[in-house]
C-alpha cells in the first residue's frame, strides 16, 4: 500500500477544489444502479477518508440519495465529485478530480451482483456484492 499525500483536484469548470489527504491510490468502481445512472457508467473513486477539504463550497450542491449517504456535486458544471456517508463522514471523491493519478490501480469493484453485461474491466479486482457491502459495513459500525 503506498504511503498517504496531499491530492489536489477539481470539477470541469474549476469552481470547486478539493484537496485531500488520501491514503493510497486504489480505485473503486462501483456497479449500483444508483452510481450508474449518476455517473453514465460505472463510478469510479478513491476512498478519501475524513481528511478532505473544499474551497468554492457555494457551488456544492447534495443530494441525499439514501438514509445513509449523500452525493455531492458542482452546481456550475454538473460534475460528480463526490458520495459522503452520513454516519462517520467518509468521504469517497471521485478518481477523476485529481491532478496526478499517475499511480491509482482499478483495485476492487462492489455490487458486482447489479454490474450490466456490456462492460467489462480487464485486470483482476476484489469484487463484492452488495450483500457483501453491506454486511462489512455493519462490521464496522
Amino acid at each position: 500500500m503506498s504511503k498517504s499525500r496531499m491530492q489536489n483536484g477539481h470539477c470541469l469548470c474549476g469552481s470547486v477544489q478539493v484537496v485531500s489527504d488520501q491514503s493510497g491510490s486504489n480505485v473503486g468502481a462501483c456497479h449500483c444502479r444508483m452510481c450508474r445512472r449518476w455517473a453514465g457508467g460505472p463510478w469510479l473513486a478513491l476512498d478519501c477518508g475524513t481528511t478532505v477539504s473544499f474551497s468554492g463550497k457555494e457551488s456544492i450542491g447534495v443530494f441525499s440519495s439514501s438514509d445513509w449517504a449523500e452525493r455531492g456535486f458542482c452546481r456550475n458544471c454538473g460534475t460528480n465529485l463526490y458520495y459522503r456517508l452520513k454516519q462517520g463522514g467518509s468521504y469517497y471523491l471521485s478518481a477523476g478530480l485529481f491532478e496526478d493519478d499517475s499511480d491509482a490501480v482499478l483495485g476492487h469493484q462492489v455490487f458486482i451482483d447489479e454490474k450490466p453485461a456490456y462492460y467489462e474491466f480487464a485486470n483482476e479486482t476484489v469484487k463484492l456484492t452488495g450483500e457483501q457491502v453491506f454486511a462489512q459495513y455493519s462490521e464496522q459500525q
